[in-house]
């Protein structure tokens, strides 16, 4: 999936997150960050730790640690 800006109405975060190694770990972060309510895009990067989120509204963060910690990452904030 790819961030998408042009969605009338939609915000753009980009958060870091520390571990993600290989395509594998993008997968499951960006599988459990799209489940969110809201959520239209993920784009997760592992060599540079960031993932990118289109939604509807802003996310709330401890949402966004939840989702990411059952990934089997951290969290580190927003980029």
């Amino acid at each position: 999936m790819s961030a998408q800006t042009d969605i009338p109405g939609s915000v753009t975060a980009v958060y870091k997150v520390t571990g993600m190694s290989c395509g594998h770990c993008e997968g499951s972060v960006s599988g459990e960050i799209s489940q969110l309510p809201g959520v239209s895009s993920v784009k997760a990067v592992a060599s540079t730790g960031e993932v990118t989120v289109v939604s509807e509204s802003p996310l709330d963060d401890e949402a966004v640690r939840a989702a990411v910690d059952e990934a089997g990452f951290e969290l580190a904030g927003k980029a």
